[in-house]
């Protein structure tokens, strides 16, 4: 056999999970230019320039985690570099991140035609895993912008933050219009809200090629409530930590910017809706509701690893404070049903890397109300669903198309979400028996906590291939940065 006619490598005895099927079979595959192009049992291994063992471990296409943020709380390139290697030793080998302007991020304000160049030259050379991002239009020129950012630099999916126009990210806040960095003028509201979707209806009135992956994402929650709940809360000594937080942001205001988002898609033809991080039983049940009110929106509806681990009264308290809050037990069992009544699209991480020394008051460490929002768990999300799942009779292949083929295929990374011929090669190999206790210090996140810590999951990430190549392996990141910034349009 000639060099040339080589595969490049054969990665033996893989049990392999695939979203489509119902079993689980023990093949080998195959891999050459970075994709899948042999899947069977038993390839002679003289066939290949390489050989790897996979020893019977499962094996899952790449994880796609369709939400993180990549610089949010630290400079992008450093945060790429750290975070990106935690998502490779969690099994992820796409990442997809929400990006906006104004404060945090790059601190910048402007178009995004000078914004967008920046993030993606401060990107290049610094992910293990190949990422894209999703754009939040902020100022009213941004909605000018979307063609552009599609057309050039293929960007398809958007995100609206509902509450922004008149709450803070971390709590109270009167000063929107300087937190957005946009004109005092400007409004960033309901009618702002419309005008993104009118144009993402344009848009795909203009490439009606990617009427599947053109797409808008929305943070459903309402200012007002929070305003309101927050100042009564604030005042009611009966309630402190994650319980305080949950009700200060309470689950209809999640329920009622649903609804509404629903309705302005309705109103503007805004034909595919991505419902973030439902958070509770009223958010689900007003998504499904809103699902049957507008048959003709494509709707998707998202869930957190957060979500579904965490409750209330976790131990870890104020490192586990998150927009929408982490909520009562309740809750995350109804989170759970949903997942297996096939009435959730997708599972992620909500990743957001924030320091210790950031995330809470060295003088008032249990304040609830003094520590940022957010954290990072791309790490712990393909083993906190395999391992809860598993408890709750979710098969291996549900899990590869919540954690994998549902979000490649809504977001236009198509060459991503399956062990098949011409499939990108990326492939996570786990033990779905081996235990461990997380513990951030193992972590290879720079944030250095997890409101994950001492929790026991079953379910354990042994290497992580992307594009065929080895890039976690044992508990090591292996290698320098090779991921690939994904344009998302149909050429």
């Amino acid at each position: 056999m000639s060099e040339s006619s080589l595969l490049d490598k054969i990665i033996k005895n893989v049990r392999v999970v695939r979203p489509h099927n119902d079993t689980v079979e023990l093949l080998d595959l195959g891999i050459k230019d970075g994709k899948f192009t042999q899947i069977a049992p038993n390839i002679s291994p003289d066939q290949a320039k390489e050989v790897f063992d996979a020893q019977n471990l499962l094996g899952f296409p790449g994880v796609v985690d369709a939400h993180m943020h990549i610089g949010i709380y630290q400079p992008l390139d450093k945060d790429a570099l750290t975070e990106s290697k935690a998502a490779a030793m969690g099994g992820v080998t796409t990442s997809l991140n929400y990006i906006r302007t104004g404060q945090y991020y790059l601190n910048k304000g402007g178009s995004y035609q000078d914004f967008f160049p920046e993030v993606l030259a401060l990107s290049v050379g610094n992910f293990f895993v190949d990422y894209s991002y999703h754009i939040a239009p902020i100022a009213s020129q941004h909605i000018e912008e979307i063609p552009l950012l599609y057309e050039k630099f293929g960007v398809s999916s958007f995100k609206i933050f509902m509450f922004y126009g008149g709450y803070g990210l971390h709590g109270l806040s009167d000063q929107q219009n300087l937190f957005l960095m946009i004109n005092k003028e400007e409004r960033y509201d309901f009618a702002h809200f419309e005008f993104i979707m009118r144009g993402l209806t344009r848009l795909i009135e203009a490439h009606p090629e990617a009427r599947e992956t053109i797409s808008l994402s929305l943070h459903c929650e309402i200012a007002e409530i929070l305003n309101a709940y927050t100042k009564i809360v604030e005042n009611d000594s009966s309630l402190s930590g994650l319980q305080a937080y949950s009700a200060a942001r309470p689950p209809h205001s999640e329920g009622l910017a649903i609804c509404i988002a629903s309705y302005l898609a309705h109103e503007t033809n805004c034909a595919n809706i991505n419902l973030l991080h439902l958070s509770s039983r009223k958010a689900m049940e007003a998504a499904l509701t809103m699902q049957t009110a507008f048959p003709h929106i494509n709707f998707r509806r998202e869930v957190t690893v957060g979500h579904l681990l965490l409750d209330v009264d976790t131990p870890n308290g104020t490192w586990a404070k998150v927009n929408p809050p982490i909520r009562p037990r309740a809750d995350v069992e109804y989170l759970w049903q949903a997942v297996l009544n096939n009435q959730v699209d997708w599972i992620v991480s909500d990743h957001a890397c924030c320091s210790a020394e950031q995330k809470r008051s060295a003088k008032y460490p249990d304040n609830i109300w003094l520590a940022k929002s957010g954290f990072g768990g791309t790490e712990y999300l393909l083993s906190g669903v395999l391992s809860e799942g598993s408890k709750r009779g979710m098969s291996y292949n549900q899990m590869a198309k919540l954690l994998s083929w549902n979000p490649s295929r809504r977001f236009g990374v198509l060459a991503k979400g399956d062990i098949a011929i011409g499939y990108d090669a990326d492939l996570v190999l786990v033990n779905p028996h081996e235990s461990f206790i997380v513990k951030a210090a193992e972590s290879e996140s720079q944030q250095g906590y997890t409101p994950f810590e001492g929790v026991e999951l079953t379910g354990k990430v042994k290497s992580t291939f992307l594009r065929g190549n080895l890039i976690y392996h044992n508990g090591q990141v292996l290698g320098s940065p090779t991921g690939r910034y994904l344009k998302r349009y149909h050429s």
